[in-house]
């Protein structure tokens, strides 16, 4: 809608709403909980939708205030202005005294500046510059599916049967969305709800 240059099939939209519906699912537990640790785990989980929504927004609008960057130096840039706001934050709230660095940590960190920030987030703005935003953001259904099968390999997490019929409903909704066409409109197109024929 804030774009206005691109025209989703049905079956595209709908996967965006049956997404939405996937997450319902899959944080259902925290949304009926009446538990401290369930009303926190809810909080959490809202706050990273919230991020999420966020996160596509940007997503939207530097789609259509494209400044015709190349993309290596937009991801520079908005990397190195994320890293001096994180670490201002780090500074100013956590409790440097208690930091231990450990080869494993240290390597955790490494990992995901190679491959979660230079190769992962250059990858995304790539495509944001080639690829249509609705199909560009289905990652942000993806990535609790990932946390959920990657808690339950490395750390044991217990996986109910919220978070099997959240997942699949997602993973669904990803395939309607990357599958649906979408129909990019002309320039006279787009203006011609404005037109007034003459009588």
């Amino acid at each position: 809608m804030l774009l206005g240059r691109h025209r989703i099939a049905a079956g595209g939209k709908a996967g965006l709403v049956l997404g939405v519906f996937g997450l319902l699912i899959l944080f259902y537990p925290e949304l009926t909980s009446t538990t401290a640790m369930g009303r926190k785990e809810l909080w959490a989980s809202l706050s990273l939708i919230g991020g999420s929504f966020s996160w596509a927004l940007g997503s939207v609008l530097s789609k259509k205030w494209q400044s015709g960057m190349n993309a290596f130096s937009a991801t520079g840039w908005q990397v190195t202005a994320a890293g001096i706001a994180n670490f201002a934050f780090a500074f100013l709230v956590e409790d440097l005294h208690h930091v231990v660095w450990t080869p494993r940590g240290l390597g955790a960190v490494g990992y995901l500046i190679v491959c979660g920030s230079w190769i992962g987030y250059t990858a995304y703005i790539w495509l944001l510059e080639h690829v249509p935003t609705s199909k560009v953001s289905t990652y942000a259904y993806v990535n609790p599916v990932v946390a959920v099968f990657l808690g339950w390999l490395v750390l044991d997490e217990r996986v109910n049967g919220f978070i099997a019929a959240g997942s699949a409903v997602v993973v669904l909704s990803v395939i309607l969305v990357t599958s649906a066409k979408v129909k990019e409109m002309a320039a006279t197109e787009e203006a011609l709800p404005e037109l007034v024929l003459p009588k």
